[in-house]
């Protein structure tokens, strides 16, 4: 089956869940031109490229199916991870990826915009920030949930929010628990489940790590030099130091002393032995083969254990020390086997580069970054639709067996011709007349 038959298979498919035929030449005609080589990929170049000879009129149609229709994104999403899945093989190994990414904005009206951390500019600037999960295996990945995070300010806000279409059902979440939303909602779609891979922004949250563990999945995450743990050998005291004379509350709670206390593992990774570091490969990079030096400890997390009574089950604290380096780079926290190796503990940790290859792909030759609308709806609209074309190419690339490990050289794309009276809003031509 050629590409454009297998195309439009996939777009019925998606807009099963549109409920209204008449979205259907919307859907079709965007996840065309998100898919064209195109320097923009906002509502008005793509309108003018698929079809040049009405451009005016397919632009108000496309605008107002992304940005005021009503269909659902997380149905749209759905039918993209079902057509995917099938092709990542996850039998082989499965990974959910939790994330976000920034989009530096001007002004104060766009959705959720916000001076924050922007990880595309990495430092504090305007920007908004959407926070995902992709499934990802040793094949390729695909994100299959997105959501703003919506600063308090905005949260709070009861005017701005109406002003973007904000939903009401929409309150302050913190990153980390949108995502521990998104797990939840995925795990009862049946989707199945994975070892969990975040960051330390992610990672260093002890609720977040907890709810991971309930729902029942290992994770590999990562974690500040600074986070504390119990280092081999030691533990927080369990009995109070003098018994118990009989009347008032009964001490429960896990104590601490000098000298037995927990450690920030930086200070525990610089006191381990020589020998305990050892070189570990994990995968072949464009140019050579990825490596490192990694050492690998049990320890015992030891964030405000000293409001409980039960100490945290030992995890492993993997650190990640380059020879080239001063000092180790990065720590990270997981729930792996006891019995499992550093080799298998640093190619799991080291899968979250699937969603960083996820993201600029999206960014670069799909547009996520490109919506120029302010509201809440256009924002997930544009996203989802951004996802749905990548999706279908990535499905593509796995069912022909191509590496999705490099650039992404899909098949050339032809850009349909702008008529030559096609005047673009905003233009000089097009400025309005003076009396």
């Amino acid at each position: 089956m050629d590409t454009i038959k297998e195309f439009n298979r996939y777009i019925d498919h998606l807009s099963e869940r549109l409920n209204h035929a008449d979205r259907h030449a919307g859907l079709s005609g965007y996840c065309t031109g998100l898919m064209l080589p195109l320097s923009r990929k906002s509502v008005e170049p793509i309108a003018a490229r698929i079809d040049p000879l009405h451009a005016s009129a397919r632009h108000q149609a496309l605008h107002h199916f992304v940005s005021k229709s009503e269909w659902s994104d997380s149905a749209i999403m759905a039918g993209v991870r079902d057509w995917v899945v099938p092709a990542l093989g996850l039998d082989s190994g499965c990974y959910w990826i939790i994330d976000d990414t920034g989009f530096p904005k001007k002004g104060k009206h766009s959705v959720g915009v916000a001076r924050q951390y922007c990880g595309q500019l990495g430092k504090q600037d305007n920007c908004q920030v959407a926070v995902s999960l992709s499934l990802a295996s040793v094949q390729g990945s695909i994100p299959i949930a997105y959501q703003l995070y919506l600063p308090k300010d905005w949260a709070g806000d009861a005017e701005r929010r109406k002003a973007a279409g904000v939903p009401e059902n929409i309150v302050f979440a913190t990153k980390p628990e949108i995502a521990l939303e998104q797990m939840r909602q995925t795990i009862a779609a049946s989707v199945p489940m994975g070892v969990v891979l975040a960051d330390a922004g992610y990672g260093d949250e002890t609720a977040f790590r907890d709810g991971i563990t309930e729902m029942g999945m290992f994770y590999a995450v990562g974690i500040r030099p600074a986070t504390t743990v119990w280092a081999p050998g030691t533990a927080p005291l369990p009995l109070p130091p003098k018994p118990w004379p009989g009347h008032g509350i009964r001490p429960t709670r896990l104590r601490r002393e000098h000298g037995n206390e927990p450690v920030a593992v930086k200070a525990l990774a610089l006191a381990l032995p020589r020998k305990t570091w050892r070189m570990v490969a994990w995968r072949e990079g464009s140019n050579s083969e990825l490596s490192s030096r990694f050492a690998v400890v049990r320890v015992r997390p030891a964030h405000r254990d000293y409001l409980g009574s039960e100490m945290r089950p030992e995890e492993w604290l993997l650190i990640e020390w380059p020879e080239d380096e001063t000092e180790p780079t990065k720590y990270f926290l997981t729930t792996a086997p006891s019995d499992a190796t550093l080799e298998q503990m640093v190619f799991v940790t080291k899968m979250r580069w699937r969603i960083e290859r996820d993201y600029q792909d999206l960014k670069q030759d799909f547009g996520l970054s490109h919506y120029e609308g302010r509201n809440w709806r256009g924002f997930h609209h544009h996203a989802t639709l951004s996802i749905a074309a990548y999706g279908f190419l990535m499905a593509q690339r796995l069912k022909a067996g191509c590496d999705t490990s490099g650039k992404k050289n899909f098949a050339e794309r032809q850009v349909p011709a702008v008529p030559k009276d096609c005047v673009p809003r905003g233009s000089p031509a097009r400025a309005a007349s003076r009396t």
